[in-house]
């Protein structure tokens, strides 16, 4: 079994009928994760409280207490590419990150994720992203260096405060009549769990879109989304008809196989730009990939 080095961690949220103990919690939290796991990790020890005082599969729910897990898995193939460090101050860290690499421990990846490699480099275990990208997409993720000012970043991101700009390349299957679009809709998680969906309702989710080259197979696009809803570019533009290279899971769903690290998804958050709520500059950052130039 591969161990993370690390733990994640999960708050106790304040439930008006909260569960009897923090196994059923932790059970229903993470619906992936069996009961018989959870178990066996609280009788190796590997299930703790934020003063390192083992919890045990009778140990009451209690709101706001910070549970610390650490994940296993059973064999943890390496990712062969390399992130890099953009920027850093004293409280934030800007990495670019490559393809395939998730950000946070998931699946199979426990070690394996941008997170934890960035607190071996750095010897700081209090870094936490305040953003997020999906595995299969290159760019910036920006992270909190400390605990005191982790809040204020965050809610720059939740309050759409930060002007962010991807890329993406499509696969060409239809003449586009315009070259702007903003798509705008309702999404929700779908079936199976990784993967989302839209609904009718009121919207949660906004996306500038626009369209920068074509030939006749591939077309170029920058995206400025508004909202940040799990894989929201992936289902905006596959909405129009347009398939980003080399996506899995949208518009139709691929049997599960071994990555293809010659073939990335070819999606890029390429630019992110803020006011720092501490000294009022204006920061940007500009991540140095590309995508694929095969035209």
């Amino acid at each position: 079994m591969v161990k993370s080095g690390y733990p994640s961690v999960v708050v106790l949220p304040d439930m008006e009928t909260p569960e009897p103990t923090i196994l059923d919690f932790l059970e229903k939290r993470f619906p992936t994760i069996s009961r018989h796991t959870w178990e066996t990790r609280m009788k190796k020890g590997n299930v703790h409280d934020e003063l390192d005082r083992p919890i045990s599969i009778n140990s009451p729910y209690v709101p706001g207490k910070r549970v610390h897990y650490y994940r296993e898995v059973e064999k943890e193939a390496p990712i062969p590419f390399t992130e890099n460090i953009i920027y850093k101050d004293p409280h934030l860290l800007v990495v670019c990150k490559p393809h395939f690499l998730p950000v946070i421990p998931a699946g199979p990846y426990v070690n394996e994720c941008l997170l934890n490699r960035l607190k071996r480099i750095t010897d700081n275990p209090f870094l936490t992203p305040v953003n997020r990208i999906d595995r299969e997409t290159a760019g910036l993720v920006v992270f909190s260096v400390q605990k005191d000012t982790r809040a204020i970043y965050h809610d720059l991101f939740m309050g759409s405060r930060v002007n962010k700009t991807y890329e993406a390349i499509c696969v060409n299957t239809r003449l586009a009549q315009r070259s702007e679009w903003v798509v705008e809709n309702r999404i929700v998680r779908g079936t199976p769990f990784f993967r989302m969906k839209t609904e009718n309702g009121i919207p949660n989710a906004r996306t500038h879109i626009h369209l920068v080259k074509s030939t006749k197979s591939k077309i170029f696009f920058r995206l400025n989304p508004i909202t940040g809803k799990k894989h929201q570019l992936r289902l905006h533009l596959s909405s129009l008809g347009y398939g980003i290279l080399n996506d899995r899971y949208y518009p139709n769903l691929l049997p599960e196989k071994e990555p293809d690290f010659s073939n990335p998804l070819q999606l890029l958050a390429k630019t992110l730009s803020f006011k720092d709520p501490f000294t009022g500059k204006k920061l940007e950052f500009s991540s140095p990939r590309t995508l694929s130039k095969d035209w």
